[in-house]
């Protein structure tokens, strides 16, 4: 959900006003929130709560905490981090927010895509909430004047990229493991990843949305998804840093984080692993068309085209053809555009079949054999992925 990346927004911190709006959603939310804490060592009520906001002197903790889940991202997570993000944004003495994923497992696995089909099915609103919402979340992180730090530690994919990769910086670790995987859950790249997707260099990006394909450890910084890249071992004494040495500004925590990177990297000579196929990438994914993508693997032949056109066949041919629209516009558009165009796309995406069989074969019989509809991309026409892109009316969201 969804994927690098972002543009580094380098801004100091003013304050803004709060809206009316703004303060009638915090008071529709108040049920939801978890007060924000002035000390970490405070062990009080909370500590339960699928997500955890702490203050700490200038600096502030937002910790997913739903390690039996891999931290996958859902609606009461984001109710309880999206008004608490935008009063710490507008809060003068908030220098730096750091976020992070409790466990070793997982920074976020993804969103929590199960909950969204069971709500489609039993008629609630939740298909409709949750994407409008997280939606709404990563843009706040992308329009954030305050220096944001997301610790991708771990498992990191779909609505934790949604997390990470629009703020200003992005820590890995040799445990992160990065993709946008949606194709194969009869869904497209979401959470923006129609924005930075295409900014990867080359046609890395198109190659990740289609196929998958995992990025691990240093691979993430290299293919330049997070921005540093930091030992595990070094990772919590980095957390304290930020938060204990309160830096004043955009400059000093740039200074930290490059600090930490240069001890965990200095003595490497580390080639991205990807490199020996940039080529063959750049090549086989040049045209905007499904087909002649798959045509040129053919044509290019060896162990690593058979293997891409192995998994471009388990894949929804409606998901990728819509994902290769969404990128080839979303390189056009700025975050804000992009945002409110895959929103449309989410909710076309809810009234088609491919996604919930996904989510059957993946995550509910566990059969990993998906029944797609059309089940092959030449029953895919360009008509039908057109109205992936339409204006929902009334129901648009404007972010």
């Amino acid at each position: 959900m969804s994927t690098a990346i972002s543009a580094i927004r380098c801004m100091q911190s003013t304050v803004r006003p709060v809206s009316a709006t703004f303060l009638k959603r915090l008071s529709a939310l108040r049920s939801h929130l978890v007060g924000v804490k002035r000390s970490s060592s405070a062990a009080g009520g909370g500590m339960d709560e699928d997500a955890i906001v702490e203050r700490h002197g200038n600096a502030a903790l937002i910790t997913l905490n739903r390690p039996k889940a891999l931290n996958a991202l859902n609606l009461n997570m984001i109710n309880i981090i999206y008004p608490q993000l935008k009063m710490l944004d507008s809060d003068p003495g908030v220098k730096v927010i750091v976020m992070k994923g409790t466990g070793d497992k997982a920074f976020c696995a993804g969103g929590d895509i199960r909950a969204v089909a069971d709500g489609k099915k039993s008629g609630n609103s939740v298909p409709v909430e949750f994407f409008k919402e997280e939606y709404k979340l990563n843009y706040a992180i992308g329009t954030l004047k305050t220096p944001y730090v997301a610790l991708i530690h771990g498992i990191t994919m779909g609505g934790g990229v949604g997390l990470s990769v629009h703020g200003m910086y992005r820590v890995a670790t040799e445990k992160t493991v990065f993709a946008m995987p949606e194709t194969g859950i009869g869904l497209f790249p979401d959470v923006g990843g129609g924005y930075f997707l295409p900014r990867l260099r080359g046609r890395l990006g198109l190659y990740m949305a289609l196929t998958g394909v995992r990025l691990r450890g240093r691979d993430v910084q290299l293919a330049g998804v997070a921005t540093h890249f930091v030992d595990s071992s070094k990772i919590g004494d980095l957390e304290s840093r930020l938060l204990s040495s309160s830096p004043d500004s955009v400059a000093e925590v740039g200074a930290v984080l490059d600090e930490f990177h240069e001890r965990s990297t200095s003595a490497d000579v580390v080639e991205f692993s990807l490199e020996k196929h940039v080529d063959k990438i750049n090549r086989c994914f040049a045209s905007n068309s499904l087909e002649e993508i798959m045509e040129a693997l053919q044509a290019e032949g060896g162990d690593w085209s058979k293997q891409q056109i192995e998994n471009l066949q388990k894949m929804s041919p409606t998901s990728m053809k819509v994902t290769i629209t969404q990128l080839e516009k979303g390189g056009r558009l700025n975050l804000k555009e992009d945002l409110e165009m895959e929103y449309r796309m989410s909710q076309r995406f809810m009234e088609g079949h491919d996604f919930f069989e996904g989510v059957r074969a993946v995550l509910v019989d566990r059969d990993q054999s998906p029944k797609w509809q059309p089940s092959d991309i030449s029953s895919v026409t360009q008509e039908e992925v057109d109205t992936y892109f339409q204006t929902l009316g009334d129901g648009d969201l404007e972010l």
